[in-house]
C-alpha cells in the first residue's frame, strides 16, 4: 500500500472511531514518508489515543524539534519526566504548556504536583492560582490545594480546601467525598469520614465508596493515602480533565487525557472505567470489556465493574457468560437484588422471558421494604411476565410499580397500552398513555404507543397524528414506520402505506415482522371499523 492510500485508510478509519486501525494505517503511511510532517502528528496523536505512549515518546521528540507550541506532544513529554523523577525538567516544560484549550486546565495543576515533586509546595500552590481565570473550576482548585498540602502534612490548610472542595450538598461529588473522607479517616476522624460518606446517596460507583468506607470504618481500619506521590497527583490531575472534557463533542480529547493518566498511574481504576465508558460509547465493545477485567479486584469500584463487564459479554452475544458472572456475583452477595436485576434485564433483553421472571422473583426476594426506587424491578417482571403470556401476575406487578412512582411514564404507558390492547379499561388506559406523552412528549417510543393505541381504537385520523410525530422522533424504527404505513392504509391512503411498510423493511425490523410486512405489501391489510376497539391490524 502506498503512503497515500495508507493515510486515506487511516483517515477513513478515524472518522469511524477505529482507532486500533487508524494508527496502524497511519504507521504504515509515516513509514513510506517519514519526512512529512503532517503525518507525524496524526500518527503521533493516534497513538496517544490508544495508550500506546511508549511509540509515542520518540515521536513526541521530533514533534516538539519542529514545533516547541505543541502542547500534547510537550505534555507527554512532562509526564516521562514525572515518570523518571527529573521534576525540575518537568516544572519547566510545564511552563512551556501552551495557554489556551484544554492546556488551559491542564498547565496549573500540572505544575502545582510537578513544583510538588521538586519539593516546593508554597509554590505548588501559587501555580493553581492559573486556574483563577477560568470559571466553574473553583472546587477543582480547591480540591487539588487540599491534596498538596495534605501530602505535605499541612493538616489545617488541607482540611480549611477539603471543607471549601466539599461545599454544600448540591455540588459534592463522590470523588471529592473519598479523597475528604480519607483525609478524615486517617486524622482520627472517622465520624466526620462516616457523615460524608452517607451524603453521598444513590448512584453505582458512590454506593459502592459508601459501602466499603462504612465498613472500613466499622471495623476501625485506617486506609492509606489515596495520592501517595506527585506522580499520582499528576495522574489526578489529568484523570480530572478527561473527566471535564468526557461530553459528546469532547470526548476524543476526555480519552487523550484518560489514557495519560492510566500511563502515568497503571493501576487507576477511575481511568480505566472512563476509558472503557468511552469504548463503549463507540461500539468497542471487546476494548470495553478488556479494561473492566483489568480493574484490581480489590478495589472499590471492581464490583460495578464487573456488573458492566457483564452487560459487555452480552453485547458480544457471549450471554450464557454474562448470565453465568452474574448469578456468581448473587451467590457472593446474598442480600444483594442488584445482580440478580442486572440478569433478569440481561434476558428479558434476550426475550427468555421466563429465565427473566424468575431472575426478577429471586431479586424482589431480597427486597425487605421496597421503596419509590424499586418501580423498575417490579416493572421490568411485569412486561416480562406480559411477554411469556402471564397477563394477570403481569397486572399485578405493573400496578405495584405505579403505586410506588406514581407518574412514571414508562409503566403508564405499558400498563395503558396493555389495557387497551386487550379491550379493557379502554377510557382509564388512553389517559394512562396520553399522561405518558404529556411526560415525555420526545419519547417517540411513547408516542407511537399512543399512535397505536389511537389506531386499536379505531380512531385512524388520531393514530395518523401521533404515528406521523413518532416518525419525527424515530426516522429509522422499523415498528414506528410499520404503524403509520397501517394507519395510512386505513384511511385510505394506500400509495403512502406501501411507501411506509417498504421503508420499515430497509431499517432491519425482527424476521417474524419481516414476513408480515411483505405480506401486507402483497395483500394490504382488512379494512377495521373506525372508533371500535378491534384488535386486527
Amino acid at each position: 500500500m502506498s503512503a497515500l492510500g495508507a493515510y486515506l485508510a487511516a483517515r477513513h478509519a478515524q472518522q469511524v472511531r477505529d482507532f486500533p486501525d487508524a494508527a496502524d494505517y497511519m504507521n504504515q503511511a509515516l513509514a513510506r514518508d517519514p519526512g512529512n510532517f503532517d503525518l507525524l502528528q496524526r500518527t503521533f496523536v493516534l497513538r496517544v489515543s490508544e495508550g500506546r505512549l511508549t511509540e509515542a515518546v520518540p515521536l513526541a521528540q521530533r514533534v516538539v524539534k519542529v514545533n516547541q507550541t505543541d502542547g500534547l506532544a510537550q505534555l507527554v513529554l512532562l509526564l516521562e519526566e514525572v515518570k523518571t523523577g527529573d521534576f525540575k525538567a518537568a516544572v519547566d516544560r510545564a511552563r512551556l504548556l501552551p495557554n489556551e484549550g484544554a492546556q488551559r486546565l491542564a498547565g496549573p495543576l500540572l505544575l502545582a504536583w510537578c513544583e510538588v515533586g521538586a519539593q516546593r509546595p508554597a509554590p505548588a500552590l501559587q501555580a493553581l492560582d492559573g486556574l483563577d481565570t477560568l470559571r466553574g473550576v473553583e472546587m477543582l482548585k480547591d480540591l487539588h490545594a487540599a491534596l498538596i498540602d495534605d501530602y505535605a502534612d499541612r493538616i489545617n490548610g488541607a482540611e480549611a480546601a477539603y471543607a471549601r472542595a466539599i461545599g454544600d450538598q448540591q455540588h459534592l461529588t463522590w470523588r471529592t467525598a473519598e479523597l475528604a473522607g480519607n483525609f478524615y479517616e486517617r486524622h482520627e476522624r472517622s465520624e466526620q469520614a462516616r457523615r460524608l460518606y452517607e451524603r453521598l446517596g444513590g448512584g453505582e460507583l458512590g454506593a459502592e465508596i459508601t459501602r466499603e468506607a462504612l465498613q472500613r470504618i466499622a471495623k476501625g481500619v485506617v486506609p492509606p493515602r489515596v495520592i501517595a506521590n506527585p506522580r499520582d497527583g499528576a495522574a489526578e490531575a489529568l484523570f480530572d480533565l478527561a473527566s471535564v472534557l468526557d461530553q459528546r463533542e469532547t470526548l476524543d480529547a476526555s480519552l487523550v487525557y484518560a489514557r495519560l493518566a492510566l500511563d502515568l498511574r497503571p493501576s487507576f481504576p477511575l481511568a480505566q472505567m472512563l476509558i472503557a465508558e468511552i469504548d463503549e460509547d463507540q461500539q468497542h465493545t471487546a476494548d470495553a470489556l478488556a479494561q473492566y477485567r483489568a480493574i484490581d479486584p480489590k478495589s472499590p469500584l471492581s464490583w460495578t465493574a464487573r456488573l458492566r463487564a457483564a452487560l459487555a459479554l452480552d453485547a458480544l452475544g457471549r450471554t450464557d457468560e454474562a448470565a453465568d458472572e452474574l448469578k456468581r456475583m448473587a451467590a457472593e452477595r446474598p442480600h444483594d437484588a442488584e445482580p440478580l436485576v442486572e440478569l433478569g434485564d440481561l434476558l428479558r433483553g434476550r426475550s427468555r422471558f421466563d429465565d427473566a421472571v424468575d431472575a426478577y422473583d429471586a431479586a424482589i426476594a431480597r427486597e425487605q421494604t421496597p421503596g419509590p426506587q424499586d418501580w423498575r424491578i417490579y416493572y421490568s417482571r411485569g412486561s416480562a411476565l406480559e411477554r411469556s403470556g402471564k397477563w394477570a401476575r403481569a397486572e399485578v406487578d405493573l400496578k405495584h410499580a405505579l403505586e410506588l412512582q406514581p407518574d412514571q411514564p414508562l409503566v403508564l404507558n405499558y400498563l395503558g397500552y396493555s389495557w387497551i390492547d386487550r379491550g379493557e379499561h379502554l377510557t382509564e388506559g388512553l389517559q394512562m398513555v396520553k399522561r405518558a406523552v404529556e411526560l415525555r412528549p420526545d419519547d417517540g417510543y411513547i408516542v407511537d404507543s399512543l399512535g397505536w393505541a389511537y389506531y386499536r381504537l379505531g380512531e385512524f385520523g388520531n393514530a395518523t397524528r401521533q404515528l406521523e410525530k413518532a416518525i419525527e422522533l424515530l426516522p429509522e424504527d422499523p415498528t414506528v414506520n410499520d404503524h403509520l404505513g397501517d394507519a395510512y392504509w386505513q384511511e385510505g391512503r394506500v400509495i403512502e402505506a406501501r411507501y411506509q411498510w417498504r421503508r420499515a423493511l430497509q431499517f432491519k425490523p425482527e424476521a417474524d415482522q419481516v414476513k408480515t410486512i411483505e405480506t401486507k405489501l402483497d395483500h394490504g391489510i382488512a379494512k377495521l371499523p373506525a372508533a371500535s376497539a378491534t384488535r386486527g391490524g
